[in-house]
């Protein structure tokens, strides 16, 4: 019999959004849409597909890559105006959430956090030996004064996706300045902002000034969702230097691979195929709105690259009905779907097979 600590035998782990070649394979399809995992529809930035194939044209696969990711750093630092020593880079910045959770939490120590939200805090906490404390979406926005009331004397973390993931709404500058201003100092507040880059909201939180306000600060950014690069795994954060040198302590040697710091390097310069992409996201969820109203859908607005529609029934099965007709979209909790804002035609099939479904299943109710 094997020895496992209790909180890690706990654990479901986590489920990704189903594969294309795999619900092609277990159904025999040969077209299918995935609007799942909040990919870039439009793929990878063009300058990072150009800097691989230079790469592997004179291929240096024999050496390790720079762990400390020196040139990325000094990219992202011109990007960002915050010097390089300011940045941590992870193999996706999910990687970055492990650091924390190693490098801050004891058993026993507890992470404030949403109830609905990215479900990788609560994993990773609980794999540390740590206790999440949950609090409930208010009208499906984190609910930051409630949060701030969360906090006890165990409190080491706490995490602020924004927007979020899966409601796709956010917090205002407001919002977080308010809780910021009840957050002892010692607790360190993770503003998790994957999908940043999307938002229009004139009203969304500099971050970047509340880290040079309180060093015990960190913001997270991925190379995954706007850039296109998911499948090289390159994120990273921001914080003061203390912080970074406390997760390097606990992170692995060579945790970026050097194909990866390349094309995040070259995705970071792409400006041209980011405005494109955003362009492309504003009129995807315009589209995927109208869809949702001409159903009879209530959706909630959204500052990211997906949204998030009540079915009016249970979701898992509407997500089910749509798998069966090859369109893969994400059922996170009871009758809602999250639905990856994708091309104009992969919307298309998705709003025939949403509609098919659902008559189906009402006919049978």
């Amino acid at each position: 019999m094997v020895r496992v600590l209790p909180n890690i035998a706990g654990i479901v782990p986590y489920k990704p959004g189903k594969p294309i070649a795999e619900l092609q394979r277990e159904l025999g399809l040969k077209e299918v849409v995935k609007l799942a995992s909040n990919e870039n529809p439009l793929g990878p930035s063009p300058k990072a597909v150009e800097a691989l194939k230079a790469a592997l044209a004179e291929p240096d696969l024999h050496r390790y890559p720079d762990g400390g990711g020196f040139y990325l750093k000094q990219a992202l630092a011109g990007r960002w105006g915050v010097p390089p020593k300011h940045f941590i880079l992870g193999n996706g910045s999910n990687e970055v959430i492990e650091f924390l959770c190693r490098a801050f939490l004891a058993p026993g120590d507890e992470v404030v956090a949403a109830d609905l939200t990215f479900v990788v805090y609560r994993l990773i906490t609980t794999a540390a030996g740590g206790r999440v404390v949950e609090v409930p979406l208010k009208d499906h926005v984190h609910d930051l004064e409630a949060m701030a009331d969360a906090v006890g004397p165990r409190t080491r973390l706490l995490f602020v996706c924004n927007p979020n993931n899966p409601t796709g709404t956010w917090n205002t500058e407001a919002d977080v300045r308010r809780m910021l201003a009840r957050v002892p100092d010692d607790v360190i507040v993770v503003f998790d902002e994957a999908y940043a880059e999307y938002v229009t909201a004139p009203d969304y939180p500099d971050t970047l000034a509340v880290l040079r306000e309180r060093p015990n600060t960190v913001i997270l950014r991925t190379f995954s969702k706007v850039h296109g690069l998911p499948a090289l795994r390159i994120g990273y954060g921001i914080t003061s230097p203390e912080l970074v040198d406390y997760m390097d302590r606990v992170r692995q040697p060579f945790n970026t691979n050097g194909m990866a710091q390349l094309a995040a390097r070259a995705a970071l310069a792409d400006t041209e195929h980011v405005r494109a992409s955003l362009a492309a996201n504003e009129a995807g969820k315009a589209r995927l709105a109208r869809v949702l109203d001409r159903l009879g859908l209530r959706h909630l607005p959204t500052q990211a690259n997906f949204v998030y529609a009540d079915m009016g029934m249970d979701g898992a099965r509407v997500f089910e009905g749509c798998l069966r007709q090859g369109v893969i979209v994400r059922h996170i909790h009871g009758d809602w779907i999250r639905v990856t804002v994708g091309l104009e035609a992969e919307i298309e099939r998705f709003a025939r097979v949403l509609e098919d479904v659902l008559h189906a299943a009402r006919g049978t109710a």
